[in-house]
């Protein structure tokens, strides 16, 4: 800020006052104005930070909905797997035909080992803390924000902890081969079937979680 005080002779203690008043008001309209200034501007880059962390995290709730359809039809596939082999051991029936059960169940039910995992994004989010723009969101909805990115964190970090625990790698791998030969192993494909009906339990928990986390963060009422 720059002020150009003007070149004139005081002729009185009047003038004086005058001239120490114009100069008092110009300084305070100039800070007013860049005040105002910087105060539009925070405005403003709260305004598009809120309209591109609400676009990402719809995106995220999109992916998570999905992911919830999907492994919840796989869960519903594998449980009907899972129960009929467990009858047929309960009747005790023979390996061999509890082996030829299992392929027919298979492409019956449409067979499928995988875990759906959303494409959680949160760029948005990075960029408004690194440029400072998240700090001029209104406190409530920058909590509402932040329990919504620490759900998602949350969500990989035990989803991760869960296959480590639950799921057996080799042994899901070993199962998927004797599949595709056609040399079942019926005991130990009911073992890995339950290793992956459990691990569908537990993501779609989390995903649950984390799906009333984002409708929060949106300003929705979490849906039942």
């Amino acid at each position: 800020m720059h002020l150009e005080l003007p070149n004139v002779r005081l002729q009185s203690l009047k003038d004086l006052l005058k001239h120490y008043l114009m100069i008092v008001l110009s300084i305070l309209t100039a800070l007013g104005l860049e005040a105002w200034i910087e105060h539009a501007h925070h405005v403003h880059a709260a305004a598009l930070a809120r309209t591109q962390i609400d676009a990402e995290i719809r995106s995220n709730l999109a992916e998570v909905r999905s992911s919830l359809e999907q492994d919840a039809r796989r869960a519903k596939a594998l449980t009907q797997i899972r129960d009929a082999l467990v009858q047929d051991f309960r009747e005790h029936m023979p390996d061999d035909a509890v082996a030829r059960h299992v392929q027919s169940l298979v492409k019956v039910e449409g067979f499928n080992l995988g875990l759906r995992w959303p494409a959680l994004r949160q760029e948005a989010w990075d960029v408004a803390v690194a440029n400072q723009s998240a700090s001029w969101i209104d406190d409530a909805r920058m909590r509402r924000y932040s329990a919504a990115y620490a759900g998602q964190r949350d969500m990989v970090t035990t989803i991760s902890a869960n296959l480590a625990l639950i799921m057996n790698g080799p042994r899901m791998v070993d199962a998927m081969t004797d599949l595709r030969t056609g040399q079942v192993q019926p005991r130990e494909f009911l073992r890995v079937i339950g290793q992956m009906t459990l691990m569908l339990d537990q993501a779609q928990s989390s995903l649950h979680t984390l799906e009333q986390h984002l409708q929060v963060a949106l300003g929705d009422s979490p849906r039942a």
